[in-house]
């Protein structure tokens, strides 16, 4: 066996167990075995399993600032931004533990490769707050140290005194999605960018590839095919998907209502039977009915993952991805929001008025000029096209 080979598979071996069951209940003689190799080569290599764990602190790749999954609202892309990096703190909570509580005992190299991968995660995160809010009376690197020192905060707390501060995950990450995005913690100069502007640009999308996708989703489950229609069919967004519970619908002959809780507060939206020319079934039979219909678990949640908990957005966000996955599409797949974007575009070309858009959706009627003005161009767009299989130039 090569010297290459023996210390990959030793790093590989002291990765997994670290990870696994944390640095301090990691033995040198566990991780030799699970190399294949005796102890004395270990030693040999590295000294000692703190040696091991310099290595890997060293030879960990630079942090990637460019992962950001963007959403219509800066509170929403905020979101979904906690919840992927809180998720990958709960994957490996032995080692977090180990890695910090240990800290003071690492020779001064080791100390010092903690600093520069800390120093990387906190210069990509500081990247996506200064995205995602600006400046405030805190710089985007201190905000990134605060949010590091909370979310590993709350990670080790949870897995660790059998007790939480929280009366759930949820409950926590809104609570601090609210206080980074909130502009009473802002100055003046950053309220207008935490002000949850409009989008620059409306792209709704066709109606065949929004038939094509429903019918797709249709083939993949029950819940797939549900969700979908509250996206197309409602308008909702991604953060309102996941908050909802199965108690907040009300169906019957004549209205199918969902009870909304957004940011702005809880609202009532109407799914329609209707999207972009096709009708998906009734107000008591549709995608969301049968998924309701098909349940056997007590979750409370109107849209579960396998293990019976509320759907993340982060999952929801992986959904939108598969789905366009399988689909013929040039180039890459549609943005999240656009299924909201399609939704205001449609409503308001069916003869909606801006007034009563903004009551549905929550939004602010200066936030959905956009749409109206990309529902006139549309309007126009299909007034040209009339004209000219009406009246061809002579």
């Amino acid at each position: 066996m090569s010297p290459s080979s023996t210390r990959h598979r030793l790093t590989q071996a002291a990765v997994e167990l670290f990870l696994s069951q944390g640095i301090s209940h990691t033995t040198t003689r566990q991780i030799a075995n699970m190399a294949e190799v005796n102890e004395a080569t270990l030693f040999r290599n590295f000294g000692n399993k703190y040696g091991l764990l310099l290595t890997m602190l060293q030879e960990a790749p630079a942090l990637s600032a460019h992962t950001l999954l963007h959403g219509e609202h800066a509170s929403d892309a905020l979101r979904l931004y906690l919840d992927a990096h809180l998720q990958l703190l709960e994957k490996f909570p032995n080692f977090v533990r180990s890695l910090i509580g240990e800290a003071d005992q690492y020779p001064a190299e080791h100390r010092q490769a903690l600093q520069v991968r800390l120093k990387e995660m906190q210069q990509a995160i500081a990247i996506h707050l200064e995205q995602m809010l600006g400046t405030s009376r805190l710089s985007a690197e201190e905000l990134a140290s605060l949010l590091g020192a909370i979310l590993v905060g709350y990670m080790v707390i949870e897995t660790t005194s059998g007790d939480s501060l929280w009366t759930n995950r949820d409950h926590f990450l809104d609570a601090l999605t609210r206080l980074l995005s909130s502009p009473a913690d802002v100055s003046d100069e950053s309220i207008e960018v935490l002000a949850e502007p409009p989008p620059a640009l409306v792209v709704d999308l066709p109606a065949s590839w929004v038939h094509q996708l429903m019918k797709h989703t249709r083939g993949i489950s029950l819940q797939d095919h549900a969700i979908a229609l509250l996206l197309f069919g409602a308008g909702l967004l991604p953060t309102e998907i996941t908050r909802l519970k199965r108690s907040h619908q009300i169906c019957d002959k004549s209205q199918h209502i969902l009870q909304v809780v957004g940011t702005g507060g809880p609202r009532q939206v109407p799914v329609n039977q209707w999207i972009l020319g096709k009708r998906y079934g009734s107000y008591t039979n549709n995608p969301l009915t049968k998924w309701l219909k098909s349940r056997k678990d007590d979750a409370s949640a109107l849209f579960i993952n396998e293990e019976g908990d509320p759907i993340t957005l982060l999952s929801l966000q992986e959904c939108w991805d598969f789905w366009w996955q399988d689909l013929d599409m040039l180039g890459e797949g549609p943005k999240l929001i656009q299924a909201r974007q399609t939704w205001c575009v449609e409503m308001l070309m069916r003869g909606m008025s801006l007034e009563n858009l903004s009551i549905l959706t929550g939004s602010g009627m200066t936030e959905l000029e956009p749409y109206a003005q990309r529902a006139r161009e549309k309007a126009a767009i299909a007034a040209a096209t009339q004209l000219d299989r009406k009246n061809p130039p002579s």
